[in-house]
């Protein structure tokens, strides 16, 4: 059904405040950092991935709006970051709109899909898209252009309540509109190892999706929580903290899970 060789991630958790953009962001940068090239697509209309890697809504001429509309293409509105071999469809509050612009079209849920077999799209040999904290057309697009899934997941009580409901969501996108779709892993954010209940929680996680959770817990970091406001990623501001080391890990596992799959 894809016809090239990147690899397109979304990543995505229904519930707000889990760890998603900045794990976009910083394990985008550590892929660019091994020598990957890598494209991050801002699907959430906050922009939020856009301002942390430093991209100014001023220098935002053209977005991820203009891509799902199909008025231009990757190659057009694809910025070079501060990182190198890392760029980004940048977004804009115009993708409140798509929604109610695209609902009625028969090619609704398939806009990214198209814009990313693009010859422009296979330039990158990974592609992460970064969704809004909800589940609607926008988070529907993401999912029918991937190939597979990365899901964050906050250490916290409710956890598993709300991956139930996001692997729900993934079986339903498989059954309807893109049957390749899988769970790449799933990452356990905002680890605090003081916390016996977020120990609890990675272990309850563990126990109930195996192989699927990441090895690398993603800790409580004040530099990975300050990195944005300066625009950039926590690797580039700090890269000694335990936060941007546990996200150079997750990059080595998410390339070694690409290779086993390659293998399989």
């Amino acid at each position: 059904m894809f016809g090239g060789k990147n690899r397109i991630i979304t990543i995505a958790n229904q519930k707000g405040g889990v760890g998603k953009t900045t794990t976009a962001i910083n394990l985008a940068t550590a892929l660019a950092a091994i020598g990957e090239h890598v494209l991050i697509v801002d699907l959430d209309p906050q922009g939020n991935a856009s301002t942390g890697l430093g991209i100014q809504r001023r220098d935002r001429n053209l977005s991820s709006y203009e891509l799902m509309m199909g008025s231009y293409g990757i190659g057009e509105i694809a910025q070079q970051t501060a990182v190198p071999n890392l760029s980004i469809i940048p977004s804009t509050m115009d993708l409140l709109g798509v929604e109610m612009e695209i609902s009625q079209e028969p090619d609704r849920v398939f806009r990214l899909r198209k814009a990313l077999v693009s010859p422009a799209a296979m330039e990158y040999s990974y592609v992460l898209v970064d969704c809004p904290p909800s589940f609607n057309l926008l988070t529907m697009n993401a999912m029918a252009a991937a190939h597979s899934v990365l899901v964050p997941l906050q250490c916290e009580f409710f956890a598993l309540e709300g991956l139930s409901q996001l692997l729900e969501t993934v079986d339903q996108i498989r059954r309807t509109v893109n049957p390749s779709l899988d769970i790449q892993g799933i990452v356990l954010t905002m680890f605090d190892s003081r916390n016996n209940l977020a120990q609890q929680v990675v272990s309850d996680v563990r126990t109930h999706l195996g192989d699927k959770v990441y090895h690398t817990l993603i800790p409580r970091n004040v530099r990975v929580s300050e990195a944005p406001s300066y625009g950039k990623p926590a690797i580039l501001y700090d890269l000694k903290c335990a936060g941007s080391q546990a996200y150079l890990q997750l990059a080595s596992e998410v390339i070694q899970r690409e290779r086993q799959r390659k293998a399989a």
